[in-house]
């Protein structure tokens, strides 16, 4: 197992430019302007790259090379200062392959990503110390009324530590304080990695797991399959996220909690859930994993970075 020391990327300055890649699936052209004109609003300069709107059969955005190329050409880009995914869907995985994990370290920068990017971004944090920024995307939430919670983001990319509260959706499932290097991303994408060479090093992390549309049985299920293949082992803490749509037609509301806590009945640490992170309704908060962080669920419930995840320019 490699664990790589942690190497923050500069923080951004006022009209930084940043990259637009698709990584995975093509997405509604019509939303990429709105997405674009949004992230601008917040004073920076998104910049498309060659292959941004490319499609591929069957759903792809582009050839394996394509988006490998255009992931690469902006890392490797001195104009640019941060990088942002359209949205996730699938295909990530059939680049990781082929990353160029040198040229990634020589020019550390934020990558913005979710959903199907969990395994790329927790292959980059574990192999080279990039973190991971769990946090909006062009077209997915950019592009949405109301679908950026901007204080968080903005905190990640300009090196101010933050906190996160009720106000984000977090509440108490089990009580309890702990503190760790948060990880994690979408459950079914952590599970998918177990048993290939990039499998995600969650053991003795602070962890965040959220999904979409994911049955409670099927939660049951991912979180056995974690257990089982021994990464819970030394876990400070487990925060879920929204977890929308993770319902079961007919049954009780209170099913995938009750699911959760049985699942996970000899785990110790703290357990909270709610953290509107990756897959939301609104407000997709930014999280920084390979942090220190601090979980408080003894009163009102805070997860709190203890550092930031870049570092000011010299």
């Amino acid at each position: 197992m490699t664990t790589a020391k942690l190497l923050k990327p500069p923080a951004l300055k006022a009209g930084a430019r940043i990259a637009v890649v698709s990584l995975a699936s093509s997405f509604k052209p019509e939303l990429l302007p709105i997405g674009v004109d949004a992230m601008k609003s917040l004073g920076y300069v998104p910049v498309l790259s060659d292959h941004t709107s490319a499609k591929t059969r069957p759903y792809f955005a582009g050839t394996a090379a394509e988006r490998l190329h255009d992931l690469h050409a902006a890392f490797s880009d001195p104009e640019i200062e941060a990088i942002v995914c359209t949205r996730g869907g699938y295909g990530s995985n059939y680049l990781l392959a082929g990353l160029d994990l040198d040229l990634i370290a020589r020019h550390p920068k934020p990558l913005f990503a979710y959903s199907d990017m969990t395994n790329l971004q927790a292959w980059l944090l574990d192999q080279t110390g990039l973190p991971a920024f769990h946090g909006p995307m062009v077209t997915a939430d950019f592009a949405v009324r109301d679908g950026v919670h901007v204080p968080s983001f903005l905190a990640s990319l300009h090196g101010t530590p933050y906190e996160t509260g009720a106000a984000e959706g977090l509440r108490v499932l089990k009580g309890g304080t702990t503190k760790g290097v948060l990880y994690g991303g979408c459950l079914s994408i952590l599970t998918a990695s177990l048993g290939t060479p990039y499998a995600v090093q969650t053991e003795d992390k602070l962890l965040f797991l959220e999904d979409v549309a994911a049955k409670p049985y099927q939660i049951d299920r991912m979180l056995r399959q974690l257990i089982l293949a021994g990464k819970l082992d030394g876990v400070r803490g487990i925060i879920f996220g929204e977890m929308l749509e993770c319902v079961s037609p007919g049954a009780s509301p209170s099913l995938l909690e009750e699911v959760i806590l049985t699942v996970l009945s000899d785990f110790t640490g703290p357990i909270a859930i709610g953290l509107r992170s990756g897959h939301v309704s609104h407000s997709n908060v930014t999280l920084t994993f390979g942090i220190e962080a601090e979980l408080d669920l003894t009163g009102a419930p805070s997860l709190r970075f203890l550092a930031s995840a870049t570092q000011q320019r010299k």
